[in-house]
Order: C-alpha cells, then structure tokens, then sequence
C-alpha cells in the first residue's frame, strides 16, 4: 500500500502486518484498548486473530506468551509508556529470558503525546528495554522506515520492541530502502557527525542544513536498529573527530550510551557530545516548546554546541543571527 505525506508510522506499520497477514495465517494483533484506522481493517478482515484486551498491559504480554508458545506471530500495541514499563516483569520474563518472539508495537516515543503530560511521555524506554535479553529494539524516523521495518521484525524469531512516534513526520527515505543496516549515513560531513534517531533525525538534518548555508558539513547518522548495533557503525564513527548524539530520551542509557559504549568497546579515536534530557520534566506548550525547556530544539543545540566554535566572517554572522 502506498504511503502518502499524512500517513502515520503507526498506520504504515499495520497497513504492512495487513498485507503480510493475508499470506501469514500465524499473524496475530492484540491491542490494549487501542484504536486506529489500520487495527479497524485488521480487525474487520481477520476477526479470529484480532484482540482487545482493554486496559491490561500486563495480561497482554501473558496472553501473547501463550499465543507464540504456541507458534503465533505476535504483535502487542499500546501507547509506549504502558507497553513498556508498565508491564516491564512481564516482558523481561516471558519475551526476554523465554525468548518468545513477542513484537511490542508502542506509540508515542520521546514527547509524541506532548499534549498528556508526563504519564504519557516515553523518554526512558531505551533504557530499560535494551538490557531484556534477546530483545531487538527498532526507532523508525519516518513512515517508510516503519513500513519497512515490518519485513524485518516479522521474520525474527527473538522478541522485537518497536518505538514509533505519534506525530505524522516528514519522509526521509525512498521507497526502495531495505533497512537491513540498521543505521544509515544520511549526509556526510567532515569534522562533525551527528547521530540520533527516531523524530530527533529530523532536528539533526536540520541542524545540518542551517550549518551547510555556512559552509559548514555536519554529517548525519540515523539508527534506526537500537539493538543489536551494527559493527559497521563504528566505521562510520571513525570517519570523524566529533560525535554528537541527540534524542529526546533520558541521556542515562539512552542513545548517547549506546554510541558511547560503541566508541569504547571498538577503541574509537573521536570526541563524543551527548544531548539530550538530564531529568524527568513537567512541561506542556507543545513538543517544540518542550524541546526548548530541555535544550534538545534546534536554535538551542546550535547555540550551545556550535556557536562558539565556529569563526566567521561578517557576513557568515549576519546570516547565522538571520537563521534564528
């Protein structure tokens, strides 16, 4: 099915499961009282392997477990928060150290219900989730990367945690990516990387643009496979001097920690920069907003961590001030 410019990754992913589901009779759904416009016509076309098992986030990974016991293709969906730490033990236990392969679909990673407060924001899912055994961890960063992702998850036989964003995000990829690398350099620069995922790939690409009208190349680095990491990652890394990392995420085991521990563990020699959230926050306004309180927005990264490095001309620091 096509994806248009208002497609959301949610409705990309399960749009995708629909269509595979008509080939894959082991393909089940299970939601926790949630609705969407792509689970109606999964719902409606397969009524014997669709489920609401209303709000019982715990039960419906117990419920799952069963199911891929017993050879099912298993997608759990819920708002991110409650699909991750509220039925954490669940998960650890039956999806991780059972290494049933359990997909947990959750929507709303960093600020995507920016609107909810922070019972529905999801900034330390990374985290916790990437120390569960065996389990693969995906953050789409637009809806042909959730699309696409589904060709891969569907076929794995560890359990799969999938972090997509609410918000309808602009596209990045091509129809034809594969996804298979699990990152991907989007633009290449000299000195300075900058590596994020998920919704905070699109801050980075625009962190780049403004910096390139100032003849400034910052590459960009999208992972979009959070674990396990592809070994090439830390040859893409070595092409550089400096690293920054940005997510809307805790910066305690988050991306940040993840390339940190890859430029360790390989022996890189590159600086690294982390940005993202020191703490929990209690802010609303909108996500930009809350971006800004943070100091993960745009103006501020470039401010803070690119300003006072950079000589220039008078011209080169009217131009800079006019892009603000």
């Amino acid at each position: 099915m096509k994806i248009n410019e208002n497609t959301s990754m949610r409705d990309a992913f399960f749009n995708e499961i629909h269509e595979i589901a008509k080939r894959d009779k082991d393909i089940v759904v299970i939601s926790a009282d949630m609705g969407a416009p792509a689970l109606d016509k999964f719902r409606e076309d397969f009524k014997k392997r669709f489920f609401n098992i209303g709000i019982a986030e715990q039960n419906m990974i117990a419920v799952a477990s069963g199911l891929a016991s017993e050879g099912k293709k298993v997608y759990t969906f819920a708002i991110a928060p409650f699909i991750t730490s509220r039925c954490y033990e669940f998960t650890k236990l039956n999806a991780g150290v059972m290494k049933f392969p359990i997909k947990l679909v959750g929507v709303g990673a960093g600020f995507s219900y920016d609107d909810s407060g922070p019972t529905h924001h999801t900034i330390e899912d990374i985290s916790i989730m990437r120390v569960i055994p065996n389990l693969e961890i995906y953050s789409p960063s637009d809806s042909i990367t959730s699309r696409g992702l589904v060709r891969l998850v569907n076929d794995s036989q560890n359990p799969v945690y999938i972090r997509l964003d609410r918000k309808v995000l602009p596209r990045i990829y091509d129809e034809s990516e594969e996804f298979k690398e699990g990152f991907k350099e989007l633009k290449k620069g000299e000195d300075i990387c900058i590596v994020s995922t998920g919704n905070m790939v699109h801050n980075a690409l625009k962190i780049s643009d403004r910096m390139e009208r100032l003849n400034k190349a910052i590459g960009v680095i999208d992972v979009y496979r959070l674990k396990p990491i592809n070994p090439k990652l830390s040859e893409a890394l070595s092409n550089y001097h400096q690293i920054i990392s940005l997510e809307e995420h805790l910066l305690d085991g988050g991306l940040g920690s993840i390339i940190s521990e890859n430029i360790t563990d390989n022996k890189i020699p590159v600086n690294l920069q982390r940005i993202g959230l020191k703490n929990y926050i209690y802010a609303y306004g909108g996500r930009e907003n809350i971006q800004k309180v943070c100091g993960i927005d745009i103006d501020s990264v470039i401010e803070k961590n690119f300003k006072p490095e950079i000589k220039f001309s008078l011209q080169e620091k009217i131009d800079f001030m006019e892009n603000f």
